[in-house]
Formats: C-alpha cells, sequence, structure tokens
C-alpha cells in the first residue's frame, strides 16, 4: 500500500496514492486503526481517500473499489473525499484533511492545468478548498447547520453550557475563563458520548483571549475530537467555535482561532459560508505491507 503522510496544524493523516484498491467494511476499519496506530502503524489522526471524478458525478476509477459515500452526487463535483477516524469510524467532515487533500490533488497531477479551486464532495456534502499564492488553502466550508442549540452538559461533576453548531459534523463548543485549567482529555472523553449525542460528538473549549490593537480578535481552543480523542487542531471545531462565539456575541464577522497546533483564521459574515484559512503540508511519502 502506498501512501503519504500528511498535516495541517499538527492534525495528521494518512492519505493513500491514486490507483490504490480498497474494500470497504470491518476489515478496512480494522486496517485503518492498523495504519493510524502511532507505535505499531504509520500514525496518524485518520486515514483519507481521494477519488476523482467526472462530470456526470461517476468514479473516474470505478474499479479501484472506492465508492462514493453518497449515491446523490450533483454535477460538477471534482472528487470525491472520504475520511476515517483514527478508530475506524468514518467522519463525515474534516476541514484540515479538507486543506491536504487540495495540495494532494495539486502534487499528483489529479488537478487540471492551472486549476486551483476544487469542489470536494464528502458525506456532509460539498465543500471547496482554493489554494492561495501565499501557499495557504482557503475552503470554503458551507452554511453552520442548526443542531441543539445552547445545552447543558456535566463531566466530573462540572456543570458546562455548550453551544452547539454542525459543520457537517456535530461540536459542542464550551467557552472557559481559563483554558489552561481545563481537563480535556477526561472531559473530553465523557462528554462525547453524553446521552444527548446519539451519535457521538466533537468537544471544544475555547476562551476568548483580550483583545490587542490593531490585532485580529483571538480564541484560544483546545479539541476533543469524535473518533480520535484529543488533536493538535481542529478545523470544524474552529468554525463551530467562530460561530458559537459570535451567536453568543463574544466576536465579529472573523477571527484567528489558536490551536495546540497552530492557528487558522475563521471567517463568517451574515448567513454567508464560513470560510477557514490554514496551512498543509506533506510529511513524507511510503509504503506499508498490507
Amino acid at each position: 500500500m502506498e501512501f503519504s503522510k500528511w498535516t495541517g496544524l499538527g492534525n495528521d493523516f494518512v492519505l493513500l496514492e491514486p490507483g490504490q484498491k480498497v474494500e470497504f467494511g470491518p476489515a478496512f476499519e480494522n486496517e485503518v486503526v492498523r495504519l493510524c496506530d502511532r507505535r505499531f502503524g504509520i500514525g496518524a489522526d485518520g486515514v483519507v481517500i481521494v477519488t476523482p471524478m467526472d462530470a456526470e458525478g461517476c468514479l473516474v476509477l470505478g474499479d479501484a473499489g472506492v465508492g462514493p459515500a453518497s449515491k446523490s452526487v450533483p454535477n460538477g463535483v471534482d472528487f470525491e473525499m472520504r475520511i476515517f477516524n483514527a478508530d475506524g469510524s468514518e467522519a463525515a467532515m474534516c476541514g484540515n484533511a479538507t486543506r491536504c487533500v487540495a495540495k494532494f490533488i495539486v502534487s499528483r497531477g489529479l488537478a487540471k492545468p492551472g486549476q486551483k479551486v476544487f469542489n470536494l464532495h464528502t458525506r456532509s456534502g460539498l465543500v471547496k478548498p482554493a489554494l492561495l499564492d501565499d501557499g495557504r488553502v482557503c475552503v470554503d466550508m458551507g452554511n453552520p447547520r442548526d443542531f441543539l442549540g445552547s445545552i447543558k452538559l456535566t463531566a466530573d461533576c462540572y456543570d458546562f453550557t455548550a453551544e452547539t453548531v454542525s459543520m457537517g459534523n456535530p461540536h459542542a463548543v464550551i467557552f472557559v475563563d481559563d483554558i489552561e485549567k481545563i481537563q480535556l482529555e477526561d472531559w473530553g472523553r465523557v462528554l462525547e458520548c453524553d446521552r444527548q449525542f446519539p451519535d457521538r460528538c466533537n468537544i471544544e473549549f475555547a476562551q476568548v483571549l483580550p483583545a490587542v490593537q490593531g490585532a485580529p480578535t483571538q480564541i484560544r481552543m483546545r479539541v476533543w475530537e469524535r473518533g480520535c480523542g484529543v488533536t493538535m487542531a481542529c478545523g470544524t471545531g474552529s468554525c463551530a467555535t467562530l460561530v458559537a462565539a459570535q451567536r453568543t456575541g463574544r466576536v465579529g464577522v472573523e477571527a484567528d482561532v489558536i490551536l495546540d497546533g497552530g492557528t487558522l483564521h475563521i471567517k463568517h459574515e451574515n448567513d454567508g459560508p464560513v470560510l477557514m484559512t490554514g496551512p498543509a503540508q506533506e510529511v513524507f511519502r511510503g509504503k506499508i505491507d498490507d
């Protein structure tokens, strides 16, 4: 199996090289767990498969065994992107993976000459990453969606108020006064599986930092990702955090979201899409026995 390792602010992924044969099912889910293991495998937060599609929404590599995530694929889709968490479960969306995929497409010669914007089909719908001249990737993440509103959560006898936001995947954002005091691993493990989340949930703890004159608004955020645990960064979680901060009157149109692995710039105006801008890079390429 040929692969490459990519990272978006420390949120890292194994991308299978073009043309790799995949048979989806329990055996593949077990393979994902093996690949993501940081001691006995490659090590990653997830595995991503990218497949070109034609103008009619049909897989160009149909004989590769990579089926679309949905039977209803709109015309004009350039690529299918499927994302599997470190525990083998399939994710509907991942912002950091999307930035990596955009650069992967160009580096492997899969894009049309001069193409810098791509329509990617995911389980949660279309996302549109665009390569910028400075090497970063700006992703149109689509509009935030209704979830559960403002809810109460409890972990280790602590009561929290969480703002829930869907970015194609579920997020519960908890604002705190001092993010350095949170017990992310302990609380995240419990809150992910709260009974209000039958499909589990991504958990974000966030603190809006004091304003600095001339600087963009900054939000410090840490994340427990559904199916992964603590990660260095979460793109959809950063988007959800900005939206939650807007809804509660904490910030304006845009902010820098400071994660354990670096910073993403998130922008959301009125009822428009959420725009996420940040880096992505290839770490190495290799082969691993099946």
